[in-house]
């Protein structure tokens, strides 16, 4: 167990399943095998990235969820705080990324482990230690125990004076708009750092982004797709533009962007070199297929977000 993580991921990892050979699912019968869920990428984000990350979320007690424990340990994630549960499935997703065509996600997570996570799986002590903690709106819709859960890490969190990331990541499929749109309102006041997508702000209907500054929440930032992100503190907006690669898959660029920026973050850089590193990191995963082969080390971010010039770092030749 890390005794004081930089950042806790609280939330949902599912086993994954991805066509091969770039066709639909339907028509697939090869896949390639991984891991995915929006905390779980981002706590695996952080940790190529150099932070000492640790996860909380729920498996089942079979193959799928021993491959998602084994791949978060592999790629340095604490895995002290991941319960298994003996009654529970772990969660599936099957999903394509057929060029030219939309992505199909079909999601297998009803009655499984992740949705069963509650308040009783959270250490209070490890949400104490963490400078960040990071929770998206997935989790809440997924149950009333998930609910109760994020509920009681926001109380955790207030009461320790940690730093609480809220990604909404809206996913129609969980619940409606207007429970959607009350889960973020209701959370503004116990959130530090907002986190969303240009759509969301319209589909929520959350209006000025800089309007939503106040109290704890202090930084708002806005994820534009291909036109770049922009981030709204007391300082007043700033705005980047993307990184031009082309699109694989779209899949997990979202998550990918909140690893940048929460590394940043934590390393104390000022807004624009932070929103250059998150697009940059979103780019990279944009660039391959599923969520976590295209996520790059720190010293990759540095060389292509251009922190050590045009020529990259010395290196041997």
């Amino acid at each position: 167990m890390i005794d004081a993580p930089e950042v806790l991921a609280v939330g949902e990892a599912c086993a994954l399943l991805l066509a091969a050979d770039d066709v639909p699912l339907t028509a697939a019968d090869r896949f390639v095998r991984s891991v995915a869920g929006a905390e779980s990428n981002v706590a695996i984000a952080l940790a190529r990235l150099g932070h000492a990350t640790a996860f909380c979320g729920r498996v089942g007690a079979d193959a799928a969820g021993r491959w998602v424990v084994e791949t978060l340990r592999a790629e340095g994630v604490d895995v002290g705080a991941v319960r298994v549960d003996p009654d529970r499935p772990t969660g599936l997703i099957l999903r394509d990324t057929p060029p030219g065509r939309p992505v199909t996600v079909n999601y297998h997570r009803r009655e499984s482990a992740g949705a069963a996570l509650g308040p009783e799986d959270l250490d209070p002590a490890l949400v104490a230690a963490a400078r960040v903690v990071v929770v998206t709106g997935i989790t809440s819709m997924l149950s009333a125990r998930t609910t109760a859960c994020v509920e009681r890490l926001l109380e955790l969190a207030a009461d320790a004076g940690t730093h609480v990331v809220l990604d909404p990541n809206v996913r129609l499929r969980l619940a409606a708009v207007e429970r959607w749109a009350r889960l973020v309102r209701d959370h503004l006041d116990r959130i530090d750092t907002l986190l969303l997508g240009d759509a969301e702000v319209e589909l929520l209907a959350l209006g000025d982004p800089a309007a939503l500054l106040r109290g704890r929440l202090r930084t708002v930032v806005v994820k534009n797709g291909a036109r770049g992100a922009g981030a709204f503190t007391a300082d007043g907006p700033v705005r980047m533009p993307a990184r031009a690669v082309p699109v694989v898959d779209p899949v997990g660029a979202g998550d990918a962007f909140d690893a940048g920026w929460i590394s940043a973050m934590l390393r104390g850089l000022p807004v624009e070199a932070a929103l250059r590193e998150a697009v940059t990191v979103a780019s990279l995963v944009v660039a391959t297929r599923a969520d976590l082969p295209g996520l790059p080390t720190a010293r990759e971010r540095d060389l292509l977000s251009g922190v050590h010039g045009e020529d990259g770092p010395d290196v041997d030749r």
